[in-house]
């Protein structure tokens, strides 16, 4: 959004945009909690059937709470994993699934009913009204994409592929930058020229924080954190064996599913993240002293240290629901801080 087309809009509607979007941004970030727990749980495969409308109610009855454990009694995942849950098992895995569904009607209606409103009161430019159409179409594009995940776990398999997972994630992750960019884009702060140069930095570490999400996904989706639950070595070596890392075939399949590829790929890009943090950090301190600029980047790398201490827990302790949930939050907290540094230099 330009100077001109923020000019357009009342200072007292820029704040309620802000709001609005700020608080678009929690709902996010509470969806990607809860569907972190959701996992942890083994409870995303607890309804078996996509119903928008319908579904937004739990089961009433005890008839209707029998009923849907009867459906989810014929997924391979209730034989191989759980013959032995009770119908109040159930209802605990239940709870969850549900919830995360509800959830994210909440972020389409908070979405939707508050754009609705701003746009027929024409608090609205065009370039902003492009901006947040697309931000429909992601938060749309991720429920569709949330089914086809939950699809891809009811037949021949015993939890959701992988590769769903992290599109899945990728997603909301995405989102919440989008969502985060276009709420300082309202308001943005004078630019420091000093700090112009961090933007590629910033940028940098934004995508790969993106990435390091992603691989986690698949270590999550493979369960690849319930193996080699040592560190800083694999099996007793730093770098595993090449035929441990290309057992599958085809050769592509092990970048998603092979429990030693995936585990090491996300090692490697979090050791990666870290020097590139770092690096930020001395640059921003060095070119920008004093600079808000430089306070995000000390953050930031604070907080990415903190991630893969949490990382390196969670993989000793062979990820418990509650440290695989923290290290979930503080990925997010992570992303969320880099979006952010970069709207601030992109924007300002």
């Amino acid at each position: 959004m330009t100077a001109t087309q923020r000019a357009a809009i009342d200072p007292a509607q820029t704040t309620a945009l802000r709001i609005w979007l700020w608080s678009i941004a929690a709902l996010v970030f509470a969806m990607v909690l809860v569907g972190g727990a959701t996992r942890l749980l083994e409870a995303g495969l607890s309804i078996t059937e996509w119903r928008p409308v319908s579904g937004a109610l739990p089961p009433l009855t005890q008839a209707d709470w029998l009923a849907e454990f009867e459906k989810y009694k014929q997924i391979p995942q209730f034989a191989k994993l759980f013959p032995d849950m009770s119908l109040s098992g159930f209802k605990a895995i239940y709870a969850w699934e549900w919830s995360h569904r509800l959830l994210g009607r909440v972020v389409g209606l908070a979405l939707a009913l508050p754009l609705a409103w701003f746009w027929i009161a024409g608090k609205l430019t065009g370039a902003l009204k492009i901006r947040l159409l697309a931000l429909v179409a992601l938060v749309g594009l991720q429920g569709a994409v949330g089914w086809w995940m939950v699809a891809s776990g009811l037949v021949g398999r015993v939890e959701v592929a992988p590769q769903m997972l992290a599109l899945h994630l990728l997603l909301a992750s995405v989102t919440l930058v989008a969502t985060i960019y276009l709420a300082i884009g309202l308001k943005p702060k004078p630019a420091d020229p000093k700090a112009a140069n961090l933007r590629g930095g910033a940028a940098a570490l934004l995508l790969l924080t993106l990435a390091q999400i992603c691989l986690g996904a698949f270590v999550a989706g493979s369960r690849a954190g319930k193996t080699y639950n040592t560190w800083p070595l694999m099996d007793g070596r730093f770098i595993p064996p090449g035929q441990d890392l290309t057992r599958l075939e085809p050769w592509w399949r092990n970048f998603f599913e092979n429990i030693t590829t995936v585990q090491f790929d996300h090692r490697m890009t979090a050791y990666a993240l870290m020097a590139l943090a770092l690096w930020h950090l001395w640059r921003a301190r060095r070119q920008a002293p004093g600079t808000a600029a430089a306070r995000r980047s000390l953050a930031i790398a604070g907080l990415v240290l903190t991630q893969a201490g949490l990382g390196i827990l969670t993989l000793l302790l062979a990820v418990p629901v509650w440290s695989g949930l923290l290290h979930q939050a503080f990925a997010m907290i992570v992303l969320s801080m880099a979006a952010v540094h970069f709207a601030r230099l992109r924007v300002g």
